[in-house]
């Protein structure tokens, strides 16, 4: 059953598919980088859905977590915000189409993905 923010499975996605989405999720923003410079990849429907929201979710933490690292007590627990990327790239890796809540809808109306 598929949440506000999901679309339910997508019939075509490769394991493969599910690992490079994953990764995106996982090591945000580097691989995201990585897969828009693979020909192969970044044309691949379910990453490229992926791929630009995972990008913008990883830029987002950099500066989330650097201007809450400055905050004392505050900054300890900064780092946890990864954790929001293990949930959505589990959620990804079972081959369903997954919205980052405002990024995803951003991305689209830019026509990024």
């Amino acid at each position: 059953m598929a949440t506000s923010n999901e679309i339910p499975p997508v019939a075509d996605v490769t394991s493969e598919d599910r690992l490079w989405v994953l990764l995106c999720f996982l090591f945000t923003p580097l691989f995201p980088i990585i897969t828009l410079l693979v020909e192969e990849k970044k044309n691949r429907p379910f990453i490229k859905y992926h791929t630009i929201p995972t990008l913008i979710l990883g830029i987002a933490e950099i500066i989330f977590i650097s201007v809450l690292g400055w905050i004392p007590v505050i900054g300890i627990f900064a780092g946890l915000v990864w954790i929001i990327n293990l949930i959505y790239g589990l959620k990804a890796n079972g081959g369903v189409l997954t919205d980052i809540p405002v990024i995803t809808e951003y991305a689209r109306k830019q026509n990024w993905s």
